[in-house]
């Protein structure tokens, strides 16, 4: 079954490439899109900035999965039956510690490996790979930190909002750390589109990485 994989470099709405390719995937599956993100105050009103788009193009059938207020075994029941996941943005050390670190990230990992579309925006996409690496901008103690991620992309560590937040350092950091094979900084309102673990398309601002020690930036349209 091929696996499918949105990464997307700030909050929402999708790109409109990555939007129609994601609606195209999910047409083609039984059930609702999850919205997996983790509960805030007045959370329903950010909801159409995931969804407009999404609805532009035809979906119309979406689940609300907020954590902690639906519990742990409610979220696996619900995920277990969507035609695609999208995870949030927000705060990333709570996001891998709800999601990444508890029995979640089993359900998530069966069902992209059942073929089902799932998209993370900042947050989301970072606790995808196998380390969910922090930017010292990321959290309240202003260091760089990582926790254990879905790894859902392999030998690969990203880091988004890089332009805006002048992250090459951070990239750099984590490049040192673990060697990973790829490396990639996303910017805000950016996407990139993988399937089976091979770069299929990007779109948006930019998405950059570092190669024999340069920053180069990349285009690889849809």
């Amino acid at each position: 079954m091929d696996k499918h994989l949105f990464l997307l470099g700030g909050g929402p709405p999708f790109t409109c490439k990555m939007a129609k390719k994601f609606t195209e995937l999910v047409s083609a599956r039984a059930g609702k899109i999850s919205l997996l993100i983790l509960e805030r105050a007045n959370w329903t009103d950010y909801m159409p900035k995931y969804t407009k788009v999404l609805k532009e193009n035809g979906i119309m059938e979406f689940q609300y999965i907020p954590l902690p207020t639906v519990s742990v075994e409610e979220a696996k029941q619900l995920l277990l039956n969507s035609a695609g996941i999208i995870i949030g943005g927000g705060n990333s050390e709570l996001y891998a510690e709800y999601i990444a670190n508890t029995t979640i990230s089993k359900i998530l990992k069966e069902q992209f490996s059942a073929g089902v579309p799932i998209a993370g925006f900042s947050a989301g996409a970072l606790i995808s790979m196998e380390k969910c690496i922090i930017s010292a901008k990321d959290n309240a103690d202003g260091v760089f930190k990582y926790k254990a991620g879905l790894g859902l992309l392999k030998d690969t560590v990203i880091a988004v909002h890089f332009s805006e937040w002048m992250d090459e350092s951070h990239l750099r950091t984590a490049v040192k750390m673990f060697q990973p094979r790829f490396n990639f900084g996303i910017d805000e309102g950016t996407g990139m589109y993988w399937c089976n673990n091979t770069l299929m398309g990007t779109e948006g601002k930019g998405v950059y990485r570092l190669k024999k020690d340069h920053l180069e930036k990349i285009d690889k349209p849809m």
